[in-house]
């Protein structure tokens, strides 16, 4: 049965410890709090941040002669004491993944039960020495910095099993090919005694492995593989088909099915080389994005809209998504198995943390392989998004704060060089299938100069837009892929902003509670040059559009030479906030989302951006490129290149054929900037003989005469 509904819930001082577990029957002080649910959304707790008790009473017969009974708390944020007719269960920490506990004794006293479960998630302070591992869910700028996700998110379940229990079951695809599927299984059985038990697999529902083992009392890990033959496999969206697979285990004793387990995973193999990833031998370029929480509630959030946010990625045309800082409910990775989105998965440690959590961080890790493992979208962990918390930007782009940046990056410290690692070596002993990335956001330090993948913020924090061409250049190695990139703009739903006051605005009470960066916004697209508030927010979001072509032509234009893909930041916002996301809380498209969809068309033609201003009589020399990311080869294409200012025009055509999956480049133009103000245009068309205009793409300049 699922205990979900509402529980009696009060603040967890003394003496609410004391009613609830002595079960008193006085319930002055107590209010009603949903499960699932979180405590904020009740107006007693509205700003709470202690404890908080829940409780709830239960009828329940008595188990049968042979068979336990458990209690699970799916979803715990964070911490929590769980106590049982006044009897102490244990204490679970981790908001992501199942907590069990074996009640068979107590529930064979009464059929009348109270359970009680004293909740805490400790507010964090500040982005370094963080203590709970909640990723973005606790000060995360995409959020408000005073949200509390407290509260019990997921069902409360009680059932029963025979006597040995399937407490975890882990399916990983370690290879697959047309002719075989090798599959590693791992399962943890929690048995009453030492006995013996028979452990069969199924595919499919149909069983493929059976063998007689020997557990003991309490917790027992058994491994096993088995081979999949002829297998379906699985692809990404844009290479094939998505077919997946149910793999069971069943435990039997003395002839009698005592516990099942399964899972529905993808049968497909993932290989990276030098930050570039391939799904059964087909290499793909990865256009993606971060992806927030569908909701900062995470009860909040319905499957249909977790899905709705994997299938807008698919019409941005999106192959990736980074799950930002997070481990997501269930649906979100459902959806992506389903359309054929690859994810690239973040353990939820986000910025600095204490020394006190290694081992808890160790723990949750592979929980987290046990809870997301059997998914094939997934090719990739990260052990912690920017470990170094000294982003420039986070303390300013103040030199002082330049010099830290890099001496973070540089210098050994205990979060990148030994929480990291940890996590790492936990998640690589899990999952030996999969890419296991120590840190994203780290550049290449001593003594390996090898480094991650990157977060540049050029155009936002520091420098300019265009610094991305020049540091790609230069030191190429560090675009293998841009994990984070983008700027912030303000969304269309902005009920939250008091816009009657422009241009006063509370603009300390936005940054805090709602995530605007003034002053990023002051030297990018400042406030005070605009008469009213709409026409800044439309400035805004056509900066950022800007922003994100740009980068995104960049890197598809260095395709595997050397960028592997890339991840803008970022796609959706999980509250009302002003973020880097092209999608708002209320899914409403920024004009970013547009830029991005047409900078991610499996076709693009570009050419070398001209500058923002050109003088009369300059010389322009731009190459031109047809990106294809398609599997077959574009055959007898034109590309017609016209430049228009006012009062005249050139016109260029190119011909010949684009590779499939590559990058080709057409020609060069060169221009002499005519004498004359005003705007200058170039217009490129990518036409195909059978398939018509393929893409179209446009660059303005402004001409001026010094």
């Amino acid at each position: 049965m699922e205990l979900n509904g509402t529980w009696r819930a009060m603040r967890a001082d003394d003496d609410a410890r004391r009613n609830a577990i002595g079960l008193d029957v006085d319930d002055s002080g107590w209010a009603e709090l949903e499960v699932p649910g979180h405590w904020r959304h009740h107006p007693d707790f509205a700003d709470n941040d202690d404890p908080v008790l829940y409780r709830r009473r239960f009828s329940m017969p008595k188990p049968d002669d042979g068979r336990r009974r458990w209690i699970t708390l799916d979803g715990v944020f964070y911490q929590a004491d769980v106590f049982l007719d006044g009897a102490y269960l244990g204490d679970p920490e981790g908001y992501f993944f199942p907590h069990s506990f074996d009640v068979t004794a107590l529930s064979r006293i009464d059929d009348e039960h109270v359970v009680a479960v004293e909740v805490a998630c400790p507010p964090q302070h500040g982005y370094r020495g963080k203590r709970t591992i909640t990723g973005v869910f606790q000060q995360w700028d995409g959020l408000d910095r005073d949200w509390n996700p407290g509260g019990l998110w997921r069902p409360v379940h009680v059932y029963d099993t025979g006597p040995v229990r399937v407490d975890r079951f882990r399916v990983v695809c370690r290879d697959a090919d047309q002719i075989r599927a090798h599959v590693l299984l791992q399962a943890r059985l929690d048995s009453d005694t030492a006995r013996a038990v028979t452990l069969r697999t199924l595919v499919d529902g149909d069983v493929v492995a059976e063998s007689e083992r020997r557990v003991a009392k309490g917790s027992n890990d058994v491994k096993w593989a088995i081979d999949i033959a002829d297998p379906r496999l699985w692809w990404p969206r844009s290479l094939g088909d998505q077919p997946l697979t149910t793999i069971a285990v069943e435990v039997e004793v003395e002839g009698v099915c005592s516990d099942r387990r399964h899972r529905r995973t993808g049968l497909r193999q993932v290989a990276w080389n030098d930050w570039r990833c391939s799904v059964n031998g087909e290499r793909l370029f990865l256009k993606g994005a971060n992806l927030a929480p569908t909701r900062a509630a995470l009860a909040d959030a319905t499957v249909d809209e977790m899905r709705r946010d994997i299938e807008l990625a698919v019409d941005a045309g999106l192959d990736a998504l980074r799950v930002h800082g997070h481990i997501a409910p269930r649906p979100v990775y459902d959806a992506a198995d389903e359309l054929g989105v690859l994810l690239l998965q973040d353990f939820p440690l986000q910025w600095g943390y204490a020394r006190s959590v290694r081992a808890q961080a160790v723990h949750q890790a592979e929980a987290a392989v046990d809870t997301l493992g059997h998914h094939p979208s997934i090719v990739q962990w990260n052990a912690h998004n920017d470990p170094v918390a000294a982003g420039v930007g986070m303390d300013g782009d103040s030199t002082r704060a330049r010099i830290r940046y890099v001496a973070s990056q540089q210098l050994p410290s205990w979060n990148k060089s030994v929480l990291d690692r940890w996590v790492k070596r936990t998640i690589e002993q899990a999952d030996p299938t999969r890419l296991v990335v120590p840190h994203s956001g780290v550049l290449p330090h001593l003594p390996m100069l090898d480094g991650t993948d990157s977060h540049f913020y050029f155009g936002w924090y520091h420098g300019h837009v265009r610094d991305i061409d020049r540091l790609a250049k230069a030191v190429p190695r560090v675009i293998r892929f841009l994990s984070e990139f983008g700027a912030q703009a303000v969304p269309d739903s902005a009920d939250f902003i008091d816009t009657d006051a422009w241009p006063d605005l509370d603009w300390d009470h936005l940054a805090r509670h709602h995530g605007l960066q003034k002053w990023v916004f002051d030297e990018r697209v400042p406030p005070a040059d605009f008469a009213t508030f709409d026409q800044w927010r439309r400035a805004t979001q056509r900066y950022q559009a800007a922003l994100l072509r740009h980068h995104i032509e960049l890197l598809r234009r260095l395709k595997y030479a050397p960028a592997g893909g890339f991840c803008m930041f970022s796609f959706n916002d999980p509250a009302p906030v002003v973020s880097w996301s092209v999608l708002d809380h209320e899914r409403r498209p920024k004009a970013g989302f547009d830029a991005v969809k047409r900078a991610c068309a499996p076709v693009i033609v570009v050419a070398d951006p001209p500058p923002a201003i050109v003088a009369a009589g300059d010389r322009l020399s731009l190459d031109l490129h047809v990106v294809n990311d398609r599997r077959e080869a574009i055959l007898g294409a034109t590309v017609d290149v016209t430049a228009s200012w006012p009062g005249g025009s050139r016109r260029w055509r190119f011909a010949g054929d684009a590779d499939a999956d590559a990058v080709e480049k057409v020609g060069t133009i060169d221009l002499d900037v005519p004498a004359t103000l005003g705007a200058l245009r170039l217009e490129l068309a990518l036409t195909h003989p059978d398939d018509g205009q393929v893409a179209t793409n446009t660059y303005r300049s402004a001409i001026t005469t010094s």
